[in-house]
């Protein structure tokens, strides 16, 4: 898949700026109607006042000129949907960076069609800029370890049950179960926490290219499911 143009791209980057918008992809489990997202809940604003939240943050790193990396598409599915797992909970307040910038990565990797829900999702897992002038106050950052992945049954039921063209080519489903960690200063004294998360990542991906090995498709993000409410 080609890189987004640049027109696509500053799109997104006003998207980062915009209230997070309204849900649209639907894919049918069953008799009924299941939306990809409800929108994941946002953080308790009690909890996010301090450090909550342990290993260190690996992806996504920050580059030679303090820039984010940007995730790799071409991974295949489930690596890419690692990496998406991934850079949705790692960040840290003591980089200079701040939570749009952390946004920035995964829009970038977003599916044209979706990419005005998936923005929304992906703010309804980051802390608020309010949230993020606390935590900051606490050198806080945080990362994720992931236990199982897995194609959960539903998302099968949905794409055998699906009509025609109501599921797009190539779209799949992972859903992630794992521990979220945070770490950060009390005064002077380091403090940590955990707590277990899941959540499903709906992305599409275009099939390898001949000769170029399984992992040359290019995948692009679709949907996140409501924090703690995934696919099984």
């Amino acid at each position: 898949m080609d890189p987004a143009a640049p027109d696509d791209r500053r799109r997104r980057r006003l998207l980062i700026a915009a209230t997070a918008a309204g849900l649209a992809l639907l894919i049918l489990v069953g008799v009924g109607i299941y939306g990809l997202v409800h929108g994941p809940a946002a953080a308790d604003p009690a909890s996010s006042e301090r450090p909550s939240t342990t290993a260190a943050p690996v992806t996504p790193g920050p580059m030679p000129g303090g820039e984010l990396e940007s995730l790799r598409q071409n991974l295949g599915p489930e690596a890419f949907a690692r990496a998406v797992a991934t850079a949705l909970f790692t960040w840290d307040t003591t980089t200079g960076h701040t939570p749009s910038d952390y946004a920035q990565v995964l829009a970038d990797a977003a599916h044209g069609s979706e990419a005005d829900a998936f923005v929304g999702d992906v703010r309804a897992y980051l802390p608020s800029v309010e949230a993020w002038a606390q935590l900051r106050q606490y050198a806080t950052r945080q990362w994720l370890t992931i236990d199982e992945v897995f194609i959960p049954e539903a998302w099968e039921t949905a794409v055998d049950q699906a009509a025609p063209g109501q599921i797009p080519a190539g779209a799949i489903a992972y859903t992630f179960e794992g521990t979220r960690h945070r770490d950060g200063t009390w005064g002077t004294t380091p403090v940590e926490a955990s707590r277990p998360v899941a959540f499903t990542v709906f992305l599409v991906c275009n099939p390898p290219t001949p000769g170029h090995g399984a992992a040359s498709g290019s995948c692009e993000v679709l949907r996140l499911s409501e924090l703690d409410n995934p696919l099984h």
